[in-house]
């Protein structure tokens, strides 16, 4: 199965913090090509004008991220707004860091995420969890690390995962075995790249400019069943622009697929 491919909108944040403004950001998208996308970093824009606009422009939406306080404060809240706008994927972009100290906190953040995955499930929506690197250093009070605590301790049905192949690669793992180890929780994977700089600093970079391996990501997630991939990238954009960037990665994501 070949994944569609998307725009996480995080990278063009600044973009969507209006409903103009997303409007303009998603006719732009469209007029690339882009069907799919997944919401972050959204500003305070009403479900309803968000399922308008989405709908103006024959954008889909395959998950979201969505800031753990407001899950703890207003979860019903939040699968009906996912509910609007068509979304049955509720994601968290981290892991707080009162959190990951130790494997007691870590085990205290899976309780309260699993009664979450709970309600999102009877509701007919799954949580996923995004990774950055730190997942991949060892926890103190753990014989491993805190994403091996994580696919070890979580519910495979109700807990899945966005894997982000530039952490995974930053922290010194191969992203194609990881995916493997999530196998069948993951709907949706994070393409992003980067280079180590002249002084060995980690900077973002366009797909295919940097240091992954995306196309054996790709090849990975199809013999895997992912159905999505999202390109993101937080910062260093070509030019200081998000467009450019997106452009560029863009026209890189639809060579890689073919």
């Amino acid at each position: 199965m070949k994944p569609i491919m998307g725009i996480q909108l995080y990278t063009l944040r600044d973009h969507i913090q209006t409903a103009g403004d997303f409007d303009s950001t998603l006719a732009r998208l469209a007029a690339m090509g882009v069907r799919d996308v997944q919401i972050s970093g959204i500003g305070d824009i009403p479900a309803e004008t968000q399922r308008d606009i989405l709908n103006r422009h024959g954008i889909s939406v395959c998950v979201t991220h969505k800031g753990i306080d407001r899950m703890r404060a207003d979860l019903m809240g939040l699968i009906a707004e996912h509910k609007t706008i068509g979304c049955d994927a509720l994601g968290l972009g981290s892991c707080p860091g009162e959190c990951r100290e130790n494997a007691e906190a870590l085990r205290g953040f899976i309780r309260e995420t699993a009664a979450f995955a709970k309600t999102l499930a009877e509701n007919g929506m799954t949580f996923n969890y995004h990774n950055h690197d730190f997942e991949f250093k060892p926890l103190p009070g753990y014989d491993g690390s805190i994403m091996d605590l994580l696919l070890a301790e979580t519910d495979p049905e109700t807990f899945h995962f966005i894997p982000d192949v530039a952490w995974i690669h930053y922290a010194g793992y191969d992203p194609v075995e990881i995916l493997g180890r999530m196998a069948g929780r993951v709907k949706v994977m994070h393409f992003k790249d980067y280079i180590l700089d002249e002084n060995g600093e980690r900077r973002f970079c366009s797909l295919g400019r940097g240091r992954v391996d995306l196309r054996a990501c790709y090849e990975a997630a199809k013999e895997l069943g992912i159905p999505y991939i999202m390109y993101e990238q937080d910062c260093d954009w070509v030019n200081g622009d998000p467009f450019a960037a997106t452009e560029e990665s863009w026209a890189y994501m639809r060579e890689i697929e073919g």
